[in-house]
């Protein structure tokens, strides 16, 4: 019996033999490894390879698995391979060998796109669950920092206050005039381009009076709001964030909702029924501009006309909705804000679903209160 292992090769034709004799165990994995390396390019040209155990005296699991490697590289290569001579009690290391990574993957079956709707539909009704939850979240943390500052009124950053109001409400005058006045003016033309059909140029007026007090003033100034300061709230919140600063106001003990949110939306709060109230203002003198060198309507006949066509309670129906709107504003911006994570992707992807948030809230808001006035005779 040999006691070092070897491998002849017998070539016949284009069929190779391969006899493993001796020992093939892992005690012997040097030689094991030089004896697989110099029959590689006869089994490479060979178009059958036949490996015959019978000489193998001693078998172990590296053995094994060099065997097993030379009747891979047959089989890769497109030749026949197969094991003889293979001893009962090495069979069955034999086979587990063989079955190792040889696993054929399960096809993958055709995604159903029924299935796939109702998945989407699930992640999106879960990740509804948790914005409402944390919407809630913030709006309850609001309401005691509010409650907070009734107790003791000294508590309140003046400062702040005034500043984000400054910065939301003074700065933001100019833009919100010309878009406002544009808006106003739009309506007009296209109001006396197709009333003037029907011979009633007149009625422009009421409508360019009703839709900016009741509709589209406060909810143009809304959504340039929601997309100039709630954008500007999302990104500082959560550049604070990144950097750990709001962290280290609460190891300071104090209340970052107190400090940096709450004089936040509360400067939208006060700032958007102002910014709204400027705004129609801008747009009914857009569209009297447009009544006079467009549609041939003096001055004093457009303002009585639009006197005659609203009330204060268009103008109040209106107002009534900016503070509203301003702490869903407030509140998106600022929650989202704290969500930021430690990267700038995700600082970005936040500031870009606060704004898309806030103006969809804000048109659904707009519509509620719609439905609601109409219901109350207003």
């Amino acid at each position: 019996m040999n006691s070092e292992p070897l491998l002849l090769a017998r070539p016949s034709g284009e069929e190779l033999k391969l006899c493993p004799e001796g020992p093939w165990i892992a005690a012997n994995v040097s030689m094991l490894e030089t004896l697989s390396r110099s029959v590689g390019a006869d089994v490479d040209r060979s178009r059958a390879v036949t490996l015959d155990l019978s000489g193998v005296s001693a078998l172990d699991t590296l053995g094994a698995w060099v065997l097993e490697k030379l009747s891979r590289r047959a089989s890769s290569s497109g030749q026949a391979a197969e094991f003889i001579g293979v001893a009962d009690h090495f069979s069955g290391l034999m086979e587990e060998v063989r079955q190792v990574n040889r696993h054929t993957p399960l096809p993958v079956p055709a995604p159903n796109p029924v299935l796939l709707r109702l998945n989407d539909l699930g992640k999106s009704t879960v990740g509804a669950r948790e914005d409402i939850t944390i919407f809630l979240q913030m709006l309850g943390a609001l309401f005691m920092a509010v409650i907070g500052v009734l107790r003791r009124p000294r508590s309140l950053r003046l400062t702040s206050l005034i500043y984000q109001l400054y910065r939301i409400g003074w700065q933001a005058i100019p833009i919100v005039v010309l878009i406002t006045f544009l808006i106003g003016a739009i309506i007009a033309q296209q109001g006396f381009f197709h009333f003037r059909r029907f011979g009633a140029e007149s009625y422009t007026v009421d409508m360019v009076g009703i839709l900016v007090l009741r509709e589209l003033g406060v909810l143009i100034v809304a959504i340039m709001v929601a997309g100039r300061s709630g954008s500007a709230y999302t990104a500082e919140l959560g550049s604070m964030k990144m950097r750990e600063e709001i962290d280290a106001l609460s190891t300071m003990g104090l209340d970052p909702v107190h400090v940096l949110i709450l004089p936040r939306v509360a400067a939208l709060v006060i700032a958007l029924p102002i910014l709204a109230f400027i705004g129609s203002i801008a747009a009914l003198y857009g569209g009297g501009l447009v009544a006079q060198f467009y549609g041939g309507m003096a001055p004093a006949i457009y303002i009585a006309r639009l006197h005659e066509a609203i009330s204060v309670t268009h103008f109040e129906v209106g107002i009534l909705k900016a503070p509203f709107m301003a702490l869903v504003i407030g509140v998106v911006a600022c929650s989202e804000g704290l969500r930021v994570k430690g990267s700038a992707e995700s600082l970005g992807r936040q500031t870009t679903t606060s704004v898309v948030k806030s103006i969809f809230l804000v048109i659904v808001l707009d519509g509620l209160f719609a439905i609601f006035f109409a219901s109350i005779g207003m």
